[in-house]
């Protein structure tokens, strides 16, 4: 039975909320991006959190790439709208004002391991850590045989782009500004983007929802 989802933002800030949500790892739609996470981080020598169990995994149908974990992200260790930040909280509201299904989603990063020191600042990706990370796409979308529609949030994750259309050219892929507050509080037309790019993936969803049920209908 699929536990009831937070209907607030920064829920893992609660520790039972966070004891909970690890009960659910070893679900078998997150398992073997668990396994992809464990092998990018032995490769790099660097921490890969796992995809939030309440999201799709493996059954998402659509690919959301951010940037890279933040140094804060060791607290949960997941990639979730969830996490008690400025920026998973705006992801948590824009994707439910785009009316989109949690289970429809997997949110990653287009350089999956922490890139930070222990207790260090965020920063900038470098162009060498956006460079080595390229190679983890392939294996990820290998993983995701429904997904319908990438969206890259942020300049990191747009250099992704290429990358993608040559692994799967069917796919359609937008590109919206990062959810963080730095950049959603900068100009009005910041939040405006990023809803305008989850409404058209939220109409590719639906629409390809729909085309799936004509399909399987009795003729």
């Amino acid at each position: 039975m699929r536990p009831p989802e937070p209907a607030t933002p920064k829920s893992l800030a609660d520790p039972e909320a966070l004891a909970a949500r690890r009960t659910l790892r070893d679900g078998a739609h997150g398992a073997p991006l668990r396994v992809l996470a464990a092998r990018i981080a032995a490769e790099f020598g660097a921490p890969v959190p796992d995809p939030d169990p309440l999201d799709g995994g493996v059954r998402a149908r659509l690919l959301l790439l951010l940037e890279t974990p933040g140094p804060a992200i060791e607290r949960t260790g997941f990639v979730s709208r969830d996490n008690r930040t400025g920026t998973a909280a705006n992801l948590f509201r824009f994707l439910a004002e785009a009316d989109i299904a949690r289970a429809d989603t997997l949110i990653w990063n287009a350089i999956p391991f922490v890139i930070h020191a222990e207790g260090a600042l965020n920063r900038a990706p470098r162009r060498s850590e956006i460079k080595a990370a390229a190679p983890c796409l392939a294996p990820l979308i290998a993983l995701l045989p429904d997904v319908a529609v990438v969206v890259l949030a942020g300049r990191v994750a747009g250099m992704a782009g290429d990358t993608i259309a040559a692994l799967r050219p069917d796919l359609p892929v937008l590109m919206i500004p990062h959810p963080s507050p730095t950049y959603v509080c900068t100009a009005p037309d910041v939040s405006a983007r990023i809803r305008a790019g989850l409404r058209q993936a939220g109409v590719i969803l639906r629409t390809c929802g729909a085309a799936r049920s004509g399909g399987a209908a009795p003729g």
